[in-house]
């Protein structure tokens, strides 16, 4: 197992295809999906077939950017997983989409701002990111609350075809921003 992240208490690392059941049960639960694509189970076979074939392959086309599967630090529990890569929907140069997905058991324990803020670090520090950029939907509180404890600002709101399912479709998709800090100006010598 190769890690890619640690944190005080998570370890970020590749997925691979034996990660194929933790993804099916994090996916199947409805309010883990809910403001995804408005509580639809994933079906074991997209996971197998689609998207764990597009997260592996991630890895090969964007190095030190992809998807990261987040466990425990302790127990080696899986609990979720964080995206950090280029922009699914506009991509632009310098900017990384953030995301993150957790399973139920983990939310209200800080992982989604611990392991997120890890990321932001890294790209910022390490991987040449000038631009963190994260999408959710309006109505989505607890999310939005995670933004905003990293320092990332409200940009605009908008609308995306297809999502009518969704319950708070309506109220739409919020876009938070965080910039690169500008590096201090090296003092003069005297």
């Amino acid at each position: 197992m190769s890690i890619f992240l640690e944190t005080d208490r998570l370890a970020l690392r590749r997925f691979t295809m034996a990660d194929e059941d933790d993804r099916v049960a994090l996916e199947s639960d409805p309010e883990v999906m809910r403001y995804l694509n408005g509580g639809i189970p994933v079906a074991r076979a997209e996971v197998r077939d689609r998207i764990l074939p597009t997260v592996l392959g991630y890895y090969e086309r964007f190095e030190g950017f992809g998807y990261w599967a987040a466990q425990e630090r302790l127990t080696g529990r899986f609990v979720g997983w964080f995206h950090f890569r280029t922009h699914a929907h506009e991509p632009r140069d310098g900017e990384i989409e953030l995301g993150y997905r957790l399973c139920r058991s983990a939310w209200g324990r800080g992982y989604a701002t611990e392991g997120s803020r890890a990321l932001i670090h890294k790209g910022f520090t390490e991987l040449g990111v000038q631009r963190v950029v994260a999408e959710t939907m309006t109505v989505n509180l607890a999310s939005r609350r995670v933004l905003e404890k990293l320092g990332l600002t409200l940009v605009r709101t908008f609308h995306r075809d297809g999502m009518a399912t969704i319950e708070g479709f309506e109220q739409g998709i919020v876009e938070y921003a965080l910039t690169k800090p500008a590096e201090p100006a090296a003092s003069p010598r005297s």
